[in-house]
């Protein structure tokens, strides 16, 4: 089969003894006046085409080893009969050609012995790993990640209203030591969906920083949760499925999804490793309630633009009309409606929320939080918010910044005195990389949610301030450590005893592990 594929003599059928073996050594060598020099290309043969059956092969021994010549009018004749003496010369050229490029690899070989073992012996160990990881994966399209929070803290209360200082003291004044867990499962069927499921349990529901005593949401921690059984019980906390539709379009639906989950916009870089939960809120905690219950949401995105809207049912999974359901007076029920803006350092969103009674708005003076609790009460809130980040870190800060303001009304005849207007803001700063690289320094102050008007036009007394600062040292790429303090001025709003004052200072050393 080497009659297309290598170079004929003139004498296609002379016996061996006629054959002319010094110009056969000189063809195999390279110098016979026979032939054209070495060629590089296929397409130097004039006579050789595609179509022939041996062309691939032809072109192989060109472009790898080079042992192939033509004659000098640039014709490789490959269907002239070759005779043995002519074919074990020319395949020995091949041969030569073959061999000089073994000696190569065989010299590099030597030269990078040292580096090719350790590679090899890199190798080795990814294959081991990876064999590891599949024989003990428990999903292939499943990520699990979680997070761990320690809490170590207490609250001190002063001011002149001895009566509320002393019972505060005494139900919630002693040194606490509070977790968290969270662990996050996100499953993808097609690359492009989400399920989230979220697992957690948490001990915080009898200490301040978990809602408990005088002040209420005003102290819950960003980080506080307990399972409604009670403490220590692990139970599911999100559950909710996420899918693209179209262009730009993504829909969430689940039986059990937050406001927040549903929006294509979180108009805020204030940490939510912060630490008070009323300040994470946008400073429109109304607005941004973070209701959770069954629910459904679209949003939109395109070009920085986006338009959110969803609708989640606190008491949507009870079957009386009574206490819950979907879309009846007792569903517990927000709709929400956002629409924002965002480039890579700023962002600007504004945001319409309808809220039924009996939904839990975090951030609220009790004055406020016992308006939106009257049954039949709803309230229409609105917030603006946004923030910019510098493009470096330096001495420059993130800043965060909301406002919200909220009516609302109560069916049958309003009541002189009742609330008609709340208002709430916030600003929040972040430096970061701040003494070492990862390390964060933040610091925020706002009002909650507080009385601005009332039914019968009195002048309402809820105001109340709250500031929180803290640090963050990255100990490691998954632990961190953050001492914080936060103060509320007048947590009682309201409800203060008239003339007196009631304080609230907190201190804590949060924890976090993440894996």
């Amino acid at each position: 089969m080497l009659g297309p594929l290598l170079l004929l003599s003139p004498v296609a059928g002379a016996r061996a003894a006629d054959l002319n073996l010094e110009a056969i050594q000189r063809y195999s060598s390279g110098s016979s006046s026979s032939r054209q020099d070495q060629v590089t290309s296929i397409s130097q043969f004039s006579d050789v085409q595609p179509t022939e059956w041996a062309y691939q092969a032809l072109s192989n021994l060109i472009e790898r080893y080079g042992c192939v010549a033509g004659y000098p009018d640039g014709t490789f004749r490959g269907k002239k009969p070759l005779s043995r003496w002519e074919a074990a010369a020319l395949l020995n050229a091949c041969l030569d050609r073959i061999t000089e490029v073994t000696d190569e690899l065989r010299r590099l070989l030597k030269e990078f012995e040292k580096e090719l073992a350790i590679l090899r012996g890199r190798v080795d160990n990814l294959e081991a790993k990876v064999g590891e990881l599949e024989a003990n994966q428990f999903s292939t399209t499943t990520k699990l990640s979680g997070l761990a929070t320690f809490v170590v803290g207490a609250n001190a209360f002063s001011g002149s209203a001895r009566e509320e200082v002393n019972s505060a003291r005494a139900e919630v004044g002693a040194t606490t030591f509070s977790y968290d867990l969270q662990l996050s499962l996100d499953t993808s069927f097609t690359g492009k969906d989400l399920l989230r499921t979220i697992l957690r349990a948490g001990n915080f529901g009898d200490s301040a920083f978990g809602g408990a005593g005088p002040t209420g949401g005003l102290s819950t921690l960003e980080v506080a949760f307990e399972e409604a059984s009670g403490p220590d019980s692990l139970g599911i906390d999100k559950l909710y499925y996420q899918f693209p539709i179209g262009s730009g379009f993504t829909a969430t639906l689940g039986g059990r999804v937050g406001q927040e989950d549903m929006l294509a916009l979180w108009p805020s870089v204030y940490p939510a490793d912060t630490i008070l939960n009323v300040l994470t809120l946008n400073g429109a905690p109304a607005a941004y309630n973070k209701n959770l219950g069954p629910g459904a949401g679209l949003w939109w995105q395109s070009g920085g633009f986006s338009v959110s809207g969803n609708y989640v049912a606190a008491n949507g999974n009870s079957g009386n009309p009574s206490q819950g359901g979907i879309g009846t007076e007792a569903s517990g029920g927000t709709g929400t409606a956002q629409i924002g803006y965002s480039q890579e350092q700023w962002a600007l969103a504004a945001i319409y929320s309808y809220i039924q009674s009996g939904v839990e708005v975090p951030g609220t003076t009790p004055f406020t939080a016992s308006a939106f609790d009257t049954p039949g009460s709803r309230t229409n809130a609105f917030g603006i918010s946004g923030y910019w980040q510098p493009s470096t870190s330096g001495w420059l800060p993130s800043i965060s910044a909301g406002w919200g303001i909220n009516t609302i009304s109560y069916d049958g005849q309003d009541v002189d005195g009742d609330l008609s207007t709340s208002q709430s803001w916030m600003v929040g700063l972040e430096w970061s990389d701040v003494f070492w690289k990862g390390n964060a320094l933040g610091m925020a102050v706002g009002q909650p949610v507080f009385a601005t008007a009332l039914i019968g036009g009195d002048s309402p007394d809820d105001g109340n301030f709250v500031w929180e600062w803290w640090y963050k040292f990255q100990v490691t790429d998954n632990i961190s450590i953050t001492p914080a303090l936060f103060y509320l001025s007048r947590p009682l709003g309201q409800d203060t005893p008239s003339d007196s004052s009631f304080r609230q200072l907190g201190g804590l050393v949060k924890t976090s592990f993440s894996f």
